[in-house]
């Protein structure tokens, strides 16, 4: 291999020099850190992360209801069995809250989903309006969701509806069997057919009249149908647990008491 004189080594050495002095300010304004990484990548990963925020989730806790449990309800829409048929939804919301160990389970102002099961309407000459339902779902006022199986026990409706220990709904008695009401039908229609009787033909039209009356009167009582049954909007109805109800405790707001809903006051019974 040829030797370099003394010159051309001397020309090599100050190109190197030249070289580094050049790339100086480059390597000076490198980031510290890794530098396998492109400096934006740096910086996000050395960023704190972004907390995400808090959510209500299962936690492990569970509350039991006992079957047997009272609910006091107030019914959101009026049913009547002069127009209400098996399916037909039923609303209501709770009145009073529920307590267990010193915490509120179910708040005041839950809302409870049921249907109607059954819906007679009363018969022309006997029988009387009758309606069962069936509460089956229970919603918080944060949304959580249970099903239940409850039936009503009471109902106040401002009426003479009565309630069995199955909680079917049934009206008074109608008119078929109302002594009384077919005695003042019988005698009002009686004593217009004898006054119109005795006009147009004296005695014996008044006994004709009379009969025809009667007849009138009776097939009145026939043709008309007894009271329905109804649970008007505001009526407060008491809800039995048929069954135990499983709450997530991490669902319920235990120092929550809910918001009363206003009552629609059931209007005065009919005469």
């Amino acid at each position: 291999m040829r030797k370099l004189s003394r010159e051309g080594f001397r020309a090599s050495l100050w190109s190197i020099a030249g070289l580094l002095a050049a790339s100086a300010p480059c390597l000076a304004q490198q980031p510290e850190g890794p530098q396998g990484m492109p400096p934006e990548v740096t910086k996000v990963q050395q960023a704190a992360p972004v907390a995400a925020p808090a959510q209500r989730g299962d936690s492990g806790e569970r509350i039991l209801i006992p079957a047997g449990t009272r609910l006091g309800v107030v019914l959101e829409n009026g049913i009547s069995t002069r127009s209400a048929k098996p399916g037909d939804s039923v609303y209501l919301h709770t009145s009073f809250p529920i307590t267990q160990n010193n915490r509120i389970v179910i708040p005041v102002g839950s809302y409870v989903q049921g249907e109607i099961l059954e819906s007679k309407r009363p018969g022309r000459v006997k029988g009387k309006g009758e309606l069962r339902m069936r509460l089956d779902r229970l919603i918080f006022p944060n949304g959580y969701t249970v099903n239940l199986k409850a039936a009503p026990r009471s109902a106040d409706t401002g009426g003479k509806e009565t309630m069995d220990s199955e909680g079917k709904v049934s009206s008074s008695g109608g008119k078929g069997t109302d002594t009384p009401t077919i005695i003042r039908t019988t005698a009002e229609t009686t004593g217009v057919g004898t006054a119109i009787g005795a006009i147009s033909g004296g005695a014996k039209g008044a006994g004709i009249g009379a009969g025809v009356g009667a007849l009138v009167g009776i097939g009145a009582i026939m043709l008309t149908r007894g009271p329905d049954a109804h649970l008007p909007r505001g009526s407060t109805l008491d809800l039995v647990l048929e069954h135990e109800v499983t709450l997530d405790a991490g669902q319920i707001q235990f120092t929550n008491l809910g918001q009363a809903q206003p009552i629609t006051p059931p209007p005065p019974p009919q005469p």
